[in-house]
């Protein structure tokens, strides 16, 4: 049994690594936090106001702009 001890310490040392990996996030969840904003006709999620106004002024010019995005 001379490669016993490494195999354990092999062993060992995969699962340190396994373990960083799953620690780390995944992109969807970050994509998904990113998304503040929501449309309130449409639904839609945008990161940030100044995106959202842009989306409100193209996708619904007859509809009344929120208060919020009057601002931005």
């Amino acid at each position: 049994m001379a490669r016993g001890q490494q195999k354990i310490q092999a062993q060992q040392k995969n699962k340190k690594e396994m373990d960083k990996k799953k620690k780390g996030t995944s992109q969807k969840a970050s994509a998904a936090k990113a998304l503040v904003h929501t449309c309130t006709v449409c639904k839609t999620q945008m990161p940030d106001p100044k995106t959202y106004k842009q989306h409100f002024e193209s996708k619904h010019p007859k509809s009344p702009m929120p208060e919020a995005l009057k601002e931005a």
